[in-house]
């Protein structure tokens, strides 16, 4: 059994510094070590420097700032001792053999015999960094490879030597999977294992065709983003985030350390790329590097390099009629079928990539996996992508794929021709009503086999596949999670939140109470609300349906206390975007399972509202600091995470936090079912304080200083003005008590009042058409 209650990283550069700051992330202590430089006071200024850094990253390296603080500075003369107390050491040096042989020397004469060892190394195979050391050493000796940066992007590889003690293997991967929250994907001792080896293939590859297509920088980034189920930064935009000078030092490695590869010269950098880094065009770091930033304030505009002349212009705006006659189409697998069937340039471009990237990745097996699943999940995982080579393979049609591909006359991989010729017709097959698991075409049996369920995880999806639903519509589903636990799924465009959603938590709420034992609030989308459905808002304002507007705000409100007040626990489940409406609804659960990446919020100023569906009185029945709420209403407040939630009051002390967004579904349905032996409803309180007319007039002084320092908008002291009478409960006489109900009707007149102003509906458009708020 290990116990992993301190840990130690050996460098302080950009990758162990924020290794450390992770792990601190998860309550961990760290003990963060790099050298002495050379003329600094401070003998620990590396180190310290690392720290620095993590908290000044943006978005941040830490959870919250004082998470810093179980980050402990060191270096490798005075402290390297200290390694004997910690039972996990992370050696994240430079990527030089003999730096990283002698390091390993130095720790083994000092460490705790049981420690776990390993090496962040992203590309020298761990059989030359242990070669020489003892059984017991090389026993404990393994690869963790993280990537940059740890907090935000899911994989970690998992790498074992060949002496590796399996039993600290299911250790390390227990540890990061729960406490880090990491995807774990198990690899071969290969150079640059599986996501570096696939990923600067492709990315070589976009260049390489960039270039024998003649498209343009802005031209490649605007179809290999989000519009193929890749990030936003695409390809060039990437680049320049982590570092021209690192790609080419990886790509640089890696072409050295595989000779007898075909593919090989993809991983170079090319002759324009290597000019650009020796006039350090680097990317951000440097100010510039395919993209650079020109002007300042209202005049700043971005300009794109020329990569034939080396020269800058503005950046343009590239359209092809493929890209726009897709773009609209939701489904991925139908968007890129719909785009590899046009015959224009990016089409044709798109082909040419997807078609390397598929005859490589299946080349490769089983030299770095075995198994199609590592190299699907190490591409979604670690590059944020939504379908990894293999899954993108059959969303485009195997077959249709391999069609086209002989049409091309490209040679086929021959554990490609012999799935064929045992009948597979794709390379996955789906749970569903036909196949109870999801399975995958295994190329060592010839045969399908199944994925190993991971216990704790579940997937709607699959659900969904298998069992079906319990009711549906166009916004909302209610899945049976099994056990007694009822799921309301939001499935609308960004989740905004309409009647297909409120009315499918009505439908819940009733389904529960028949038949279920508790109900979770969960989705798998891109976020878990971007709050109510402003079109459908600003039309209804337009139109002056105010009968309509007030009855379905109304609505919203009673739905909303009808969680809070549920004959059964009810547990919502938020991640990434919550914000306005979506807020509300994990306000008034009984309990959230949220994931730690939950960016929650009130908002509704932004366009020129305030919270309309309880959000006000929530945050004064919890908080009961009114200046507080007003603040964190009136500046819009999002939290960086779900601890910083907590902190904020968005999320209650109590609520629980998944590190694995993986198992964030899982988690809040154990919760759910934890509640409910001890749990029963309480009634609508009929006792919240609320200030009155002085504390209006406080509210109100504090807005009308905003102005004075035309920090805010005369529009800004009007939402003021109207949110602080809810909160203040609508200028009484001196300190009382009122009912929930009693402010939900504050509130809802607030959010028609304003509803109505013309420059509200002019920032609700401005959003509409942006995705940015006016200040107006």
């Amino acid at each position: 059994m290990h116990t992993i209650r301190r840990v130690a990283v050996l460098g302080a550069g950009t990758m162990g510094s924020r290794i450390a700051g992770h792990f601190a992330n998860a309550g961990i202590p760290a003990l963060l070590l790099d050298i002495v430089v050379p003329g600094q006071p401070n003998r620990n200024a590396a180190a310290l420097k690392g720290i620095e850094n993590t908290l000044k990253q943006r978005p941040g390296g830490f959870f919250t700032d004082d998470k810093a603080a179980l980050v402990r500075p060191g270096n490798f003369e005075d402290h390297l001792g200290g390694v004997c107390e910690c039972d996990w050491i992370i050696e994240a040096v430079t990527e030089n053999l003999e730096i990283k042989r002698d390091l390993w020397r130095k720790v083994d004469a000092v460490r705790n015999p049981g420690a776990i060892l390993s090496t962040n190394t992203s590309g020298i195979p761990l059989a030359h960094i242990s070669d020489g050391f003892s059984h017991e050493f090389r026993r404990q000796f393994l690869g963790t490879h993280f990537f940059n940066p740890p907090r935000y992007l899911h994989l970690m590889e998992l790498i074992p030597g060949a002496d590796t003690d399996p039993h600290i293997l299911a250790a390390v991967e227990e540890f990061a999977d729960r406490r880090l929250g990491k995807g774990v994907v198990r690899t071969k001792d290969t150079p640059n294992f599986i996501g570096n080896r696939i990923g600067s293939f492709f990315g070589g590859t976009i260049a390489k065709t960039m270039m024998e297509e003649d498209f343009t920088i802005e031209e490649v980034d605007a179809i290999t983003g989000s519009l193929i189920g890749l990030p936003n930064s695409a390809s060039f935009r990437l680049l320049d985030l982590v570092g021209l000078d690192v790609w080419a030092f990886v790509g640089t490695n890696l072409y050295h350390a595989v000779p007898d590869d075909p593919w090989r010269d993809r991983f170079l950098p090319t002759d324009f790329q290597n000019k650009m880094i020796e006039r350090k065009w680097i990317g951000d770091k440097t100010g510039q590097g395919f993209y650079k930033r020109i002007g300042k304030g209202d005049n700043k505009e971005i300009h794109a390099l020329d990569w034939k002349t080396l020269e800058y212009h503005p950046a343009a705006k590239p359209r092809f009629a493929s890209v726009d006659a897709a773009r609209n189409i939701e489904d991925l697998g139908e968007r890129l079928r719909t785009l590899l069937r046009s015959d224009d340039r990016a089409g044709r471009f798109l082909w040419k990539v997807f078609s390397d990237l598929f005859l490589y990745s299946a080349e490769m097996i089983p030299q770095i996996s075995d198994r199609i699943v590592e190299i699907d999940r190490a591409m979604r995982w670690g590059y944020a992508n939504k379908l990894g080579p293999f899954e993108l393979w059959d969303a485009l049609g195997f077959v249709d794929v391999v069609t086209r591909l002989e049409v091309d006359h490209r040679p086929l991989p021959q554990n490609i021709k012999t799935a064929l010729s045992h009948g597979a017709m794709s390379l996955y097959r789906w749970a569903g009503s036909v196949h109870p698991v999801t399975e995958y075409f295994d190329f060592h049996t010839n045969a399908y086999q199944p994925i190993e369920p991971r216990a704790g995880i579940t997937v709607l999806s699959d659900l969904k596949r298998a069992n079906g639903v319990v009711a549906k519509n166009a916004g909302a589903s209610l899945i049976d999670l099994a056990d007694g636990v009822l799921c309301v799924e939001f499935h609308s465009k960004m989740n905004a939140l309409g009647e297909d959603n409120i009315g499918m938590l009505y439908a819940g709420l009733e389904e529960t109470n028949k038949n279920f034992d508790a109900m979770v609030i969960a989705n798998e989308g891109e976020n878990f609300s971007v709050g109510a459905n402003l079109m459908m808002v600003l039309l209804a304002a337009q139109e002056g349906e105010w009968d309509e507007l007030n009855r379905a705000i109304n609505r919203f409100q009673q739905a909303n206390m009808a969680l809070k007040y549920a004959a059964k626990p009810v547990v919502s489940a938020p991640f990434a975007r919550t914000l306005g409406g979506g807020c509300e609804i994990v306000l008034h659960s009984a309990r959230a399972q949220a994931s730690a990446e939950t960016y929650i919020g009130l908002v509704e100023v932004g366009v020129g509202l305030i919270p309309g569906a309880g959000g006000c009185k929530e945050l004064l029945a919890r908080l009961k600091d009114p200046r507080k709420v007003f603040e964190l209403i009136g500046y819009a407040k999002v939290s960086s995470s779900a601890e910083e939630a907590k902190k904020l009051g968005l999320l209650d002390r109590a609520d629980s936090i998944s590190m694995n967004p993986e198992r964030l579904i899982g988690d809040a349905k154990q919760l759910a079912l934890s509640l409910v032996p001890r749990y029963a409803p309480g009634v609508p309180r009929t006792d919240i304080k609320v200030a009155g007319e002085s504390g209006f007039a406080l509210l109100k002084l504090g807005a009308w200083s905003m102005r004075q320092g035309h920090f805010i908008s005369d529009h800004d002291v009007t939402i003021a003005e109207k949110l602080g009478n809810v909160l203040t409960g609508g200028r009484l006489t001196g300190e009382q008590t009122v009912s929930e109900q009693y402010l939900l009707d504050l509130e809802r007149e607030a959010f028609l009042s304003l509803c109505g102003h013309p420059k509200t509906q002019e920032r609700m458009g401005y959003m509409l058409k942006t995705g940015k708020p006016l200040r107006n």
